[in-house]
């Protein structure tokens, strides 16, 4: 395997730095941020001040507060509220394929929903698995988080199968708190097993978003001649098959998988999107939180 770059290049976070990841439904918090409470009182009132962090609205900014002290700093209010957010990695075998391999991507682009979820004041957690939980970081917004989080992401390796849908019920049970939930992965797998398990989590009120990243190949097919075609995820199961008598049938099939995916999200509340490996994922990323930011 090639060397991994780092994952949070300084061009990346230059094109990030005035994006927010804002919490579409009720959430509950600990402290002031960005986010809407379920615990507020019957009027909007002043709570404290907070750091000024790019991306936060001009208006809210305290210009008596930045004439004594020569520094930005927003006004918070007792209805808004940190969020709890969990970041759930797919590093199932699927995810090993192509260079950049759809897990690299994946990784950036949890790297990037961290360090913008920190820099809001949120907490933000990892959950990597496969066909189970492989590890778990709970949700914190303390100085220094960030490297747990960016070294756990670069020493991930794909690996085995996966079982998407059984992980996030486990999730649902897992994480007690509502918060903010966004899911990494490929989907490949049983989707009525995935639509359930996200139906869950909407159930007990997370604000869940998924976000799909595939290899152009996996929607295009864009192979020639007889190809040998192996598992990821299952050692000895290949094929030798002519690409020419299954790409019509094959895209026919992947075309009607995403539009049941993207229904199934719409229809439970769930933000979706799709992500490519041969595109930034700043670009990407960037694109799926301004869209996120309209419809909240």
């Amino acid at each position: 395997m090639a060397e991994r770059l780092p994952l949070l290049a300084p061009e990346d976070l230059r094109r990030l730095a005035s994006l927010q990841v804002l919490a579409r439904s009720v959430v509950e918090g600990f402290c002031s941020g960005l986010h809407r409470s379920p615990h507020k009182g019957f009027s909007v009132e002043f709570r404290e001040h907070r750091a000024y962090v790019p991306g936060d609205e001009i208006r809210r900014l305290d210009w008596k507060l930045y004439a004594r002290r020569d520094r930005f700093y927003v006004r918070e209010f007792e209805e808004e509220t940190n969020v709890r957010a969990t970041l759930l990695l797919d590093a199932s075998g699927s995810m090993a394929y192509g260079e950049p391999s759809k897990l690299d991507y994946a990784a950036r682009l949890a790297a990037g929903l961290a360090w913008l979820l920190l820099q809001q004041s949120d907490a933000v957690g990892l959950l990597v698995f496969d066909t189970a939980p492989r590890r778990y970081i709970p949700p914190r917004a303390r100085p220094g988080h960030l490297r747990v989080l960016t070294d756990a992401l670069e020493r991930t390796r794909a690996g085995g199968e996966t079982d998407l849908g059984r992980v996030l019920h486990d999730t649902a049970a897992r994480v007690h708190r509502r918060g903010l939930l966004i899911v990494l992965s490929d989907c490949l797998g049983p989707l009525p097993e995935l639509l359930a398990a996200l139906a869950h989590l909407r159930f007990v009120h997370h604000d869940v978003s998924v976000i799909q990243v595939l290899h152009p190949d996996e929607l295009e097919f864009p192979f020639r001649g007889w190809t040998r075609f192996e598992s990821l995820e299952r050692a000895g199961h290949d094929r030798l098959l002519d690409p020419a008598a299954l790409r019509e049938a094959y895209r026919r099939r992947v075309a009607e998988f995403q539009r049941d995916l993207r229904r199934g999200c719409h229809r439970h509340r769930v933000d979706w999107a799709l992500m490519t490996t041969d595109r930034p994922w700043s670009d990407s990323l960037s694109r799926f939180l301004a869209a996120r930011r309209r419809r909240a």
